[in-house]
């Protein structure tokens, strides 16, 4: 194995391990606190507003991630952050509204550094060559976190009907240790390799405020206001996926008697579909430096059509399988058929693929466009989609999951024009280069 990939591959396993427990507790955090809440009603504290509140927290900090990205080097940076989400982690341990909302703001400042490091490290290990290949590793990589870590919770809560205490703790302490083995392993990445085998640090020196206005001035340009629009889908994408659309299910007791193991089941499924999307296009990705029609493999546009359907097909299976309150709490309602567990599992996995689809390709054109400097981009796409999660786990405490899946539907067609139109004008600029 080449230095690069296997940097690659160990950022991948670092994040499998890291995420194998936040991915799992995200899944799990509303439908866990509400059985909190039943044994103890002074507990307040809700799963989406808290994962709203990192999720803002996420948006506001990726301002200045990259000064300290800059500053500290990927590998610290996200070393860093990593142990923003084992305190989080740990915080359920001790459960107060007050502790899980201030948790919640410092997971979301770890998730910049964490998110920012990552791509700049994942961009000065690739090429134009490999960045497709380099991406697709990661992404399947750390997705096999929501498979094993929903696997267990599945197992774990295997006949019975909720969170008990002597649960919850079994399930936290497990996946509170995947989380510190997933942050030490950050301190074994090598330093980033060029293709020649030599360090490709290309840290910029350049002061915290001068690296905002940059950002600034990227996030002003007509090509970065159009990949903001498909920023924005993918947060609100995120947000239900990541946690409302489990819930949900765990949620609908119509079901069937297993909801609440179907909570993991869910996540397994959504993790196989990213998992599969991140193996397929790196296998059949686009090559970056054949942007024509001739070259072979998937095109970006392509692979983004291709997520349009996936999302719009899942959009409507679940408008029509899952009752408009199952956000909620647990409901005895119908939609507009009697609740299906097959018809709900098989949309987990469309969730997932069609979010791989758009997450990859969004991933790639920043590393192509903007290889000289990759951290501003990255932190813009890390704003706009944090925002966007955060609006959308917000709103999820007040929005039926009808009224949901319309803004989905929505933001997601403006979306997918946006990413063709800059695609568009990329192929349009390589031609004019040749």
């Amino acid at each position: 194995m080449d230095k690069r990939l296997y940097n690659i591959s160990l950022l991948g396993l670092s994040f499998l391990f890291l995420f194998g427990a936040f991915q799992t507790i995200g899944n799990i955090e509303e439908t866990l606190l509400k059985s909190v809440q039943n044994e103890d009603p002074s507990f307040t504290g809700d799963g989406y507003t808290s994962l709203s509140i990192s999720y803002f927290g996420f948006a506001m900090a990726n301002w200045i991630s990259p000064s300290i990205v800059n500053y500290t080097g990927c590998k610290i940076a996200m070393f860093i952050g990593a142990i923003c989400y084992t305190m989080f982690l740990v915080s359920f341990l001790w459960l107060s509204s007050f502790l899980l909302y201030l948790m919640s703001g410092l997971q979301g400042f770890g998730a910049a550094i964490l998110w920012t490091g990552q791509g700049t490290y994942l961009t000065l290990n690739s090429d134009s060559s490999t960045m497709s290949r380099n991406t697709g590793i990661f992404w399947a990589l750390s997705n096999m976190s929501m498979v094993l870590g929903n696997t267990f919770v599945s197992l774990a809560l295997n006949d019975k009907n909720d969170f008990d205490e002597p649960t919850r703790k079994f399930i936290l302490i497990v996946l509170i240790a995947s989380s510190v083995l997933g942050t030490l392993l950050f301190l074994l990445l090598r330093s980033p390799v060029s293709s020649d085998g030599t360090m490709n640090e290309r840290v910029e020196t350049i002061g915290s405020i001068q690296e905002i206005k940059n950002t600034m001035s990227l996030f002003l340009t007509k090509e970065m206001r159009l990949l903001n629009i498909t920023f924005f889908f993918t947060g609100l994408h995120l947000s239900f996926y990541a946690s409302v659309y489990s819930s949900s299910i765990g949620f609908t007791k119509r079901i069937g008697s297993n909801s609440k193991q179907l909570v993991g089941l869910s996540g397994i499924l959504i993790g196989v579909g990213e998992i599969l999307g991140g193996l397929i296009f790196s296998i059949l990705g686009q090559k970056s430096s054949d942007n024509n029609t001739n070259s072979k493999g998937l095109s970006h546009s392509a692979v983004i059509v291709l997520g349009f359907i996936v999302n719009i097909v899942a959009y409507g299976l679940i408008f029509i399988n899952l009752p408009n309150d199952s956000p909620f709490g647990d409901t005895t309602a119908i939609s507009f058929i009697d609740p299906n567990q097959h018809l709900a599992l098989f949309c987990s996995f469309l969730l997932g693929f069609g979010d791989s689809c758009f997450n990859i390709q969004l991933d790639n054109i920043i590393g192509l466009r903007y290889s000289e400097n990759s951290a501003p981009p990255m932190a813009l796409f890390n704003f706009m989609q944090s925002i966007a999660a955060a609006v959308g786990f917000y709103y999820s405490n007040y929005f039926g999951i009808y009224v949901q899946l319309i803004l989905l539907m929505v933001s997601l067609t403006m979306a997918t024009f946006s990413f063709l139109k800059v695609d568009e004008s990329t192929n349009k600029r390589y031609y004019e280069e040749l």
